[in-house]
């Protein structure tokens, strides 16, 4: 039999003589399994944190012994489960102080253990559980006693955190939670919910190593920061390495979102499961949760966090229903006026007109100015029309007199938008001009120089002024220009400076409706950008997108 190095380690070298004690007393076949477990078992760190991983259906062991000549402790053994419900014992092995002196001496002969009718040793198991609840077993330690930790997995692979001291003189690892762990709700909104809950004494006496983290989602109450840094991982998402750490912007992934202000850290991890948001607030222990949805059930976790071990302590989690979102205001459409929305992307609140109509066909018409718009149209109750629109869009509907149309509009984004409305039974007089199959411009590329561009649009059938404006801009200002741009402005929100020209064109053949325009006294190795302007009949006008061109630098 091959020793390894750990025989001249005391606490193993006890360890391993109950093995042998009891393999060598056994059959061949089970001699081999003793040792075989033995070597696929781990020695337990003293006063450090160990994460385990479980297979399905396969016990793990983890021993741990007392150095010699230790007096009676006590020993805590702290488990946290970090997914599923695990099933976990604490088995002692007390054999005589005389026989395990003689082993941790090495003052044994193997023969004569062999032929010992029986070894003066007992098993019993002291504690037992299974959960996926955080548990805390206190008990006291002897020399002469060899502790056995079991853990087992019956539901799917995981992992497990450990923790094991027999130092109760140095602090605590965890954070120590109140008598009192509950978490309460002192107020409800439509888009707010106030926590509060009673400090921990570690935050009273190590302020500048706590702080309280919460967690909120949809889903569920998570028992340990543990637990949630999983559930967040198998949803598709990559935690940061520690919630209550993670400072830096460039730890996040393109699905996590960071918000820094007032000194407190909220990450939002998004994916299809839903969003779960993690928020930092240092010592205080009241926080108002922004930015929730009307209607809408929420689970509330507080961690209490170690920032010097990483270590955490579970608050008992609460939820709450936040308010429903209260009717909003009507604003009454007339036939054929222009109503203008401006949309709270931040709130996301709904905008409400409606509408009753004075004949059987009408046409709604929507022109997106700013970012995309979510259009819900209902007759007396009935879902017509939900889209999201972009640019130019018109529905025309059929009904009866008098019937009840309620046009709800939201932003699809975090940032403002803005749309115009108009509806109409006098589908014989529009107001937005006709418009082409696409409101692209076009450059060659081959035709730029080093002081002109060459641009092209796409016309209609019906003869109309388009007007063509340049800006000079940076490289750092596309984005911006981009984004910003109001599409319902009209030529008269531009100085007079960018504008190039207007001309008027069409043609009955729409394969032949197209004009191109050459821009000429520009600048070398310069970016600018290019609006064409479409004005209808009625004087409305509609912006093609624009396009951002570079003179040649050198010709």
């Amino acid at each position: 039999l091959k020793m390894s190095w750990a025989w001249f380690y005391p606490p193993l070298r006890l360890l391993m003589a109950v093995c042998l004690c009891r393999a060598l007393r056994a059959p061949t076949s089970t001699f081999r399994s003793d040792l075989f477990n033995f070597y696929h078992s781990l020695i337990l760190a003293d006063g450090k944190e160990t994460t385990v991983h479980l297979l399905k259906d396969i016990p793990k062991r983890y021993y741990f012994v007392l150095e010699e000549g230790r007096a009676p402790a006590p020993f805590t053994i702290t488990v946290t489960p970090c997914d599923v419900p695990i099933e976990w014992s604490i088995l002692r092995h007390k054999a005589s102080a005389s026989f395990l002196g003689k082993a941790a001496r090495g003052d044994h002969d193997t023969q004569e253990i062999s032929k010992s009718p029986r070894t003066p040793s007992t098993v019993s198991t002291i504690f037992n559980y299974k959960g996926n609840s955080v548990e805390t077993y206190v008990g006291m330690s002897y020399h002469s006693a060899l502790y056995m930790l079991e853990f087992l997995s019956t539901e799917r692979d995981t992992h497990i955190t450990v923790y094991l001291t027999t130092d109760t003189t140095s602090g605590h690892l965890y954070p120590e939670l109140p008598l009192d762990p509950r978490i309460d709700i002192i107020g409800i909104g439509h888009t707010t919910v106030t926590l509060a809950w009673k400090h921990s004494p570690s935050v009273l006496q190590h302020r500048e190593n706590i702080q309280y983290c919460l967690l909120v989602n949809e889903k569920h109450n998570y028992k340990s920061l543990c637990a949630a840094e999983t559930a967040i991982r198998s949803s598709g998402m990559k935690v940061p390495p520690m919630l209550a750490l993670s400072l830096s912007p460039y730890l996040l992934e393109p699905q996590q979102v960071m918000i820094l202000s007032n000194s407190e850290l909220s990450i939002i991890n998004r994916a299809s499961s839903g969003e779960v948001r993690q928020i930092c607030v240092g010592t205080k222990n009241t926080y108002t949760v922004p930015s929730l949805s009307a209607s809408t059930q929420y689970y509330f976790d507080v961690f209490v966090v170690n920032l010097l071990t990483n270590a955490s302590a579970a608050y008992t989690g609460t939820f709450a229903r936040t308010l429903e979102e209260p009717e909003p205001k009507l604003t009454e459409l007339k036939d054929g006026k222009v109503v203008q929305v401006v949309l709270d992307g931040k709130k996301q609140k709904l905008y409400s007109l409606q509408y009753q109509a004075r004949h059987k066909r009408i046409q709604f018409t929507f022109q997106s100015c700013r970012g995309q718009v979510q259009v819900h149209i209902t007759k007396n109750g009935k879902t017509v029309v939900s889209e999201n629109i972009s640019g130019l869009r018109y529905f025309s509907l059929k009904g009866n007199l008098l019937d009840t149309y309620l046009v709800q509009l939201r932003s699809t984004e975090q940032s403002n938008s803005s749309v115009k409305v108009q509806v109409s039974s006098h589908f014989h007089k529009p107001l937005f001009p006709l418009l082409p199959d696409s409101l692209k411009i076009k450059s060659f590329s081959k035709l730029r120089t080093c002081n002109s561009v060459t641009i092209a649009w796409l016309g209609t059938q019906e003869e109309s002024k388009y007007c063509v404006y340049k800006k000079r801009i940076e490289e750092d200002q596309v984005w911006l220009e981009l984004q910003s741009a109001d599409r319902c402005a009209g030529p008269e929100s531009r100085p007079r400076a960018e504008k190039v020209l207007c001309k008027y064109f069409y043609d009955i053949n729409l394969q032949r409706a197209v004009t191109t325009e050459t821009i000429k006294g520009l600048d070398a190795g310069t970016l600018y950008l290019f609006d064409v302007y479409l004005m209808g009949p009625s004087g409305i006008p509609v912006r093609y997108y624009s396009k951002v061109v570079k003179t040649r630098k050198k010709c």
